[in-house]
C-alpha cells in the first residue's frame, strides 16, 4: 500500500466519525407558509427557494430535515425555529 492510500484511508475515516445531527421541521396547522419561509430563512440561512421547497416537504409530507451539522450549530436554530411557533426537534 501506497503512502497516499494510507493517508486517503485516514481521511475517510476521519470523516466517517463527525456525528452529524439533523433538525427537523413538523407540519401544524397554526404557522403560515410566509411565516415557515420567513423563519427558515432567517434562522437556518435558507434561499427562498430552499426555504419555500421545505414549506412543500413538511406541509405534504408531515416533517422535513431543513439543517444538517454538529450539533452546537444547531441548538441555537432549533431553538429559533421554537421560539418563532414552530414544531421542531434535533435528531
Amino acid at each position: 500500500m501506497s503512502t497516499r492510500e494510507k493517508v486517503l484511508e485516514e481521511v475517510l475515516l476521519k470523516e466517517e466519525t463527525v456525528k452529524q445531527n439533523e433538525i427537523v421541521l413538523f407540519n401544524d396547522e397554526v404557522n403560515t407558509f410566509d411565516h415557515v419561509i420567513e423563519t427558515l430563512m432567517d434562522v437556518c440561512e435558507h434561499t427562498p427557494e430552499q426555504a419555500e421547497q421545505c414549506s412543500l416537504i413538511v406541509h405534504y409530507n408531515g416533517k422535513c430535515t431543513v439543517k444538517t451539522g454538529e450539533y452546537n450549530d444547531l441548538e441555537p436554530r432549533c431553538s429559533g425555529l421554537l421560539r418563532a411557533g414552530l414544531s421542531a426537534e434535533i435528531v
